[in-house]
């Protein structure tokens, strides 16, 4: 799966031609709608509206062609159909095609213009967070990366040890060391077996649990996503001792791995990780309150592109789903707003502001009209002084 980084919005974003292409739609990752074909019929639908865009714009068939011929023959790839995740971003220029299949989940919308639309693609960095989620499971140990609406399996057999026999070097039988869910008086955590968990066994254990921290810092050490582990508490609390990746969840995440899949298991832990990414956005919503008022915050796109463009925002708001259309004269900062008008040479004010905000540093927020901290207005900033 190719996500896509910021260096790759602003260079989609420097692409200024007369013809510039956009197309998103939702995908599948498996089952009936894929065997069905939906999503390249999903993608056919966009480009018979894209032709009928660049028809008038009064281009040539062969140059139609030209633009559309990447998309027709990524319809006709059958293998690349069957590798999807749950959004498909496309973007097509003269020498241009690019493509993303990625963790979010997209409405069906093309876009033809002078530039790319890239607004969409904003929940791929804030709200929607990615997580690692590694599952101690006895012996078996697996990473996952994880969104809101995605879970995708790392390949990490060659990084850590296969069981802990291959780590310690003896024969560990589970009926060595067993765990019981609960704490004495003192909090402490009640272990009992043929051997308790101190001493020889639980280093044994320990050792285990180093290799495979040193085996995935090979993945983390270049990230800052948190990491969840799901485990039984006793676990967790050896792996704790040893961790050395500095953005370890506090808690676990407990769950019976004899009845519970993976896809559940993703359900549980975005609902304990949704807090975490969801804070930022309700403090800024809560900081755009309290500060009505004393020009700290804009509605409304005359003022709050101007903004975007020099850098001023902190957080940007913009009803999902929505737009708005006109022309911006960057030299003197003009804006006219041509709502319902579509003549060639509007371009999408709202998706200026987004991106603009998101280059310079902003938090760019796709909210429902009842979740905006103004309603009344489509799109929303707060600024950063």
């Amino acid at each position: 799966m190719t996500l896509i980084t910021k260096k790759e919005i602003e260079d989609l974003h420097n692409v200024n031609q007369n013809i510039c292409i956009s197309i998103f739609i939702p995908t599948h990752r498996g089952g009936k709608k894929v065997l069905q074909e939906q999503d390249p019929l999903a993608l056919k639908n966009q480009l018979k509206d894209v032709k009928h865009k660049l028809d008038k714009k009064d281009l040539n068939a062969d140059d139609i062609a030209k633009f559309i011929d990447p998309i027709q023959k990524l319809i006709e790839d059958t293998s690349f159909w069957r590798e999807q995740s749950d959004g498909l971003a496309l973007f097509i220029a003269d020498g241009d095609f690019h493509k993303y299949t990625l963790p979010v989940y997209f409405q069906e919308f093309n876009y033809v213009s002078n530039a790319f639309y890239l607004k969409p693609l904003m929940p791929m960095f804030t709200g929607d967070g990615s997580f690692f989620l590694v599952s101690l499971n006895r012996d078996d140990v697996k990473l996952y990366e994880c969104t809101k609406h995605s879970i995708t399996a790392y390949d990490i057999e060659d990084l850590i040890p296969a069981s802990k026999q291959d780590r310690v070097g003896f024969d560990y039988e589970e009926k060595n060391l067993q765990f019981r869910s609960g704490a004495t008086g003192s909090g402490q955590t009640m272990y009992h077996g043929q051997e308790a968990a101190t001493g020889k066994r639980k280093n044994e254990i320990k050792k285990y649990f180093r290799a495979i921290n040193d085996g995935l810092e090979e993945i983390f050490r270049d990230h800052t996503m948190p990491l969840l582990i799901v485990a039984q508490r006793p676990l967790f609390d050896m792996y704790k001792e040893v961790n050395t990746y500095a953005h370890l969840m506090e808690e676990n995440l407990v769950v019976d791995f004899n009845s519970t899949d993976m896809f559940d298991i993703h359900e549980m832990a975005w609902e304990r990780m949704e807090p975490v990414f969801d804070k930022p956005r309700k403090d800024k919503i809560a900081h755009f309150l309290e500060h009505q008022g004393e020009g700290k915050i804009a509605i409304g796109i005359g003022e709050i592109l101007p903004a975007a463009v020099n850098g001023q925002i902190e957080a940007l708001f913009c009803e999902n789903n929505e737009d708005i259309l006109g022309v911006f004269t960057k030299e003197n900062e003009v804006i006219k707003v041509l709502e319902g008008s579509d003549d060639g040479t509007t371009i999408s004010l709202m998706n200026l502001a987004a991106i603009n905000t998101f280059l310079n540093g902003g938090d760019v927020y796709l909210l429902e009209k009842g979740e905006m901290p103004n309603p009344n207005s489509r799109v929303n900033a707060l600024y950063r002084y």
